[in-house]
C-alpha cells in the first residue's frame, strides 16, 4: 500500500463524520460533497505526517471551507443552483442524503439558514460536535469568548423555532393570502405571509430574503391567476395545471404561521417525484 493509499483510507474513516458536519453548514448535500472533497484536496498537499489529530484537522478544514461558502452565497444574497435539488433522489448519494435529512430536520435547517455564517459555524461545532471554542475561535479569526457567544445566540434562536406547521386548515389560510397577493400585486400582503428570511428556490436559480421573494411573486400575476391550490407531499402548496397534469408546483415550508421556505418545480423529472392532490 502507497503512502497515498495509506492516506485515503485514514480520510475515509472520516468522511461520513466531515459530511454531517458539512451538510448541517450548508444544507445541502450535494454542497456538503463539495466541501469534503476539497478537504481532501488540502490533505494530499498537505504533510499529514504533522497533523497529530487528523479528525480534528479535517472538521477545522471542512468548517473554513463551509464558512467561506457561506459568506460567499451572503455576499451574492442567492445560492447557486447545484447546491438545491428538490428530491433526494436527485442528490449525489440518496440514501445518505435522506440520513442526513432525517438526522437534522427541517425545522432545524430553517432556522439555521437565518443565522448569519458565523453563528452557525459557531453552533454546528460547538453544540452539535462538541469542537472547543478556542478551535472555533480559531476558525473565525475571534477569541472563545467571542465564539461562545456567538454559538449561544444561534442557541437561543434554535430553541425558540417552531416546528414546521402541520395544521392544513392554516397553511390554506397563509397559502391562499398568499396567492392573492400574488394576483393582485400586492407587495405587501406578500410581506405579510412571508418570513424575513424566506427562501425561494427553483430551476432558475434561488433568492432569499422577504423584499426579493416578494418582488419576483408579483411579476409572475399572470401564472398565479391560474394555479390552484394543491397537497404537495402532504401540505399546502400551488400548481398549474396543463393537460390535467401539474406544469409547475410550488411547495411551501411554514414556521410560526408564515411562508419560510418556497420551492418551485417545473423540471418534469423533478414533478415525477413529488405527490400532487387536488383539493
Amino acid at each position: 500500500m502507497t503512502d497515498n493509499d495509506f492516506l485515503a483510507d485514514r480520510f475515509e474513516a472520516y468522511r461520513g463524520h466531515l459530511r454531517a458536519v458539512a451538510y448541517r453548514m450548508l444544507g445541502s448535500a450535494a454542497e456538503a460533497e463539495d466541501a469534503v472533497q476539497e478537504a481532501w484536496f488540502r490533505l494530499s498537499r498537505s504533510d499529514a505526517r504533522e497533523v497529530e489529530n487528523l479528525g480534528g484537522w479535517l472538521t477545522t478544514v471542512v468548517g473554513r471551507v463551509c464558512l467561506d461558502m457561506l459568506r460567499s452565497r451572503r455576499s451574492r444574497g442567492e445560492e447557486s443552483l447545484d447546491s438545491w435539488q428538490p428530491a433526494p433522489s436527485a442528490e449525489p448519494d440518496p440514501a445518505q442524503s435522506a440520513l442526513l435529512a432525517d438526522s437534522v430536520g427541517l425545522a432545524l435547517l430553517v432556522v439555521l439558514d437565518t443565522l448569519s455564517p458565523a453563528e452557525r459555524l459557531a453552533f454546528v461545532l460547538h453544540d452539535l460536535f462538541g469542537v472547543p471554542f478556542e478551535e472555533v475561535g480559531g476558525i473565525l479569526g475571534r477569541n472563545p469568548a467571542a465564539a461562545r457567544q456567538l454559538a449561544s445566540r444561534a442557541r437561543r434562536r434554535v430553541r425558540g423555532v417552531e416546528a414546521p406547521e402541520a395544521d392544513l386548515a392554516r397553511q390554506r389560510e397563509v397559502v391562499d393570502a398568499f396567492l392573492a397577493a400574488a394576483r393582485d400585486g400586492d407587495f405587501d400582503g406578500l410581506l405579510a405571509v412571508l418570513d424575513p428570511d424566506v427562501v425561494a428556490r427553483s430551476e432558475g436559480g434561488v433568492n432569499s430574503g422577504a423584499q426579493r421573494v416578494a418582488a419576483g411573486a408579483t411579476s409572475f400575476a399572470h401564472l398565479a391567476r391560474v394555479a390552484r391550490p394543491v397537497l404537495v407531499d402532504g401540505a399546502t402548496g400551488l400548481a398549474v395545471f396543463a393537460d390535467g397534469r401539474p406544469e409547475r408546483v410550488l411547495a411551501f415550508t411554514f414556521v410560526a404561521h408564515r411562508i419560510s421556505v418556497i420551492d418551485i418545480v417545473s423540471d418534469p423529472s423533478r414533478l415525477a417525484d413529488l405527490t400532487v392532490e387536488e383539493v
